[in-house]
Order: C-alpha cells, then sequence, then structure tokens
C-alpha cells in the first residue's frame, strides 16, 4: 500500500503507478501501459483495499469501509473504459476530487480509524 487517505468520506486505499510520459488505458480488470501486456493493478488495488479493511475493522470495532484507488503519475494520457470498475482511477492532480466526501465516517470515527492506521503493530500482523 503506498498510501491512506482517512476522512468523513471513509478510507481510500491509494495505490500509485509512475508512468512517466506514457498513455495508460484502465479497464474493468486490466491495465494496459502504452498498448503493452496487460498489469493486474485494479485486482491487486481491490485485494490491498480488502486487506486495509481487515485490519482496520479488527481494531476499531466498527465497519471502515475501504475504496481502492489507482493513481497514476506522470502519464500523458489516462483513458478508463471500465463500465463495472470498483477501483476508483484517477491521474496525480485529480485525487483532490476526494476532498469533499463526507457522510461516511464520523470526525470521532475518522480519528480512531487514523490512529490504528499509524501503529505498526496492526499491519505486522495482517
Amino acid at each position: 500500500m503506498d498510501h491512506l487517505l482517512i476522512g468523513p468520506g471513509g478510507v481510500f486505499s491509494i495505490n500509485t503507478k509512475h508512468h512517466h510520459k506514457k498513455a495508460v488505458w484502465v479497464g474493468d480488470d486490466s491495465v494496459k501501459v502504452d498498448h503493452g501486456k496487460p498489469a493486474p493493478y485494479a485486482r491487486k488495488s481491490r485485494a490491498e483495499a480488502k486487506r486495509v479493511t481487515r485490519v482496520l475493522e479488527r481494531y476499531c470495532g466498527f465497519p471502515v469501509p475501504v475504496e481502492p484507488v489507482l493513481v497514476f503519475v506522470g502519464v500523458t494520457d489516462l483513458k478508463v473504459v471500465a463500465t463495472q470498475l470498483s477501483v476508483r482511477v484517477y491521474q496525480e492532480r485529480q485525487v483532490a476530487a476526494l476532498a469533499p466526501l463526507s457522510g461516511v465516517l464520523t470526525a470521532e470515527q475518522v480519528e480512531q480509524v487514523y490512529s490504528v492506521a499509524r501503529h505498526r503493530q496492526a499491519w505486522s500482523q495482517a
């Protein structure tokens, strides 16, 4: 996992991929960089979010929704053609779209999730 974004809109497991000056195509379950071989980025991001959910819920004691996010950095073009994609896909300058989200976690829950997320012990047993 590269980053966790924790706020009133929930928890986002952010996986960043740097493909400098490349074109990226995202389908439902595969990603192609410059028309190359499909990469399982979306599948891995979903698995990562499930792991984060297990860890946070174990220590928080309440449901913690975690959404997988793929962020492509340095790309020249990002084309998302997925119809059922369960992973949010952004370029680095679009991540700010997550900031205004709310209604998922209370302020107290945000603080508790943040506290759990900072403890290495919680992650070492995941």
